[in-house]
């Protein structure tokens, strides 16, 4: 079964996923990906110096993220340059990996913009791990240090809390200990295990 696994900033989605991965599911992270294909030697690394120029390697021969990043943030045409070497070179490896997961697996996609991508579809179910805004704004002053304009900032760049869980089939709520999140993650890998994750939006399951 293909899970979606989302949730806004700060909602704890990492250690969702990280639990998940101890319940026996097969975690495929898009965005550990994008760098993977990209790392120093890859033929991802290669294509993207022809396209780009050697400025964006660093002394030791990696891609040099900011760099990239300053060059693209505001140059659609340079973007989907990007984009052209780098997602075929990721939907391969979640191929791959899809294909290799043992028989019956739970297949998690960590997808931090599921809701924003309009692929909510594409999954068996959907799981959002959902904190209210204030939460999030608290743990982004308290554990990363920001201000509450910076994230105020980011939360607003992403989904609305009510987008997220609008695609929801299964809702993990975050705002209790560690062994409460266990719980309910066993919970509801439980019933997705029976199969029973393709609840329609509007009939989520918690």
């Amino acid at each position: 079964m293909r899970i979606g696994l989302t949730g806004g900033i700060a909602s704890g989605k990492s250690t969702v996923a990280t639990m998940l991965v101890e319940a026996g599911a097969v975690l495929i992270d898009a965005d550990a990906l994008a760098r993977e294909v990209v790392a120093a030697g890859t033929p991802g690394l290669a294509a993207v110096v022809a396209a780009f120029g050697p400025e964006v390697l660093t002394e030791s021969g990696e891609l040099d993220r900011p760099r990239m990043g300053a060059l693209v943030f505001n140059d659609e045409g340079a973007r989907r340059r990007l984009e052209a070497i780098v997602h075929p070179l990721v939907f391969q490896r979640i191929t791959e990996l899809e294909a290799s997961a043992p028989a019956g697996a739970l297949v998690v996609h960590d997808i931090p913009l599921l809701a924003e991508s309009g692929r909510a579809d594409t999954f068996d179910a959907v799981v959002v791990v959902d904190v209210p805004p204030e939460v999030q704004v608290e743990r982004m002053l308290r554990d990363r240090g920001w201000t509450r304009e910076d994230a105020e900032s980011r939360m607003a760049a992403q989904a609305s809390r009510e987008q997220r869980l609008a695609i929801a089939t299964h809702v993990i709520e975050n705002t209790g200990t560690l062994d409460d999140l266990r719980a309910r993650i066993a919970e509801v890998v439980e019933v997705l295990r029976h199969g029973e994750g393709g609840n329609p939006a509007g009939q989520r399951e918690g």
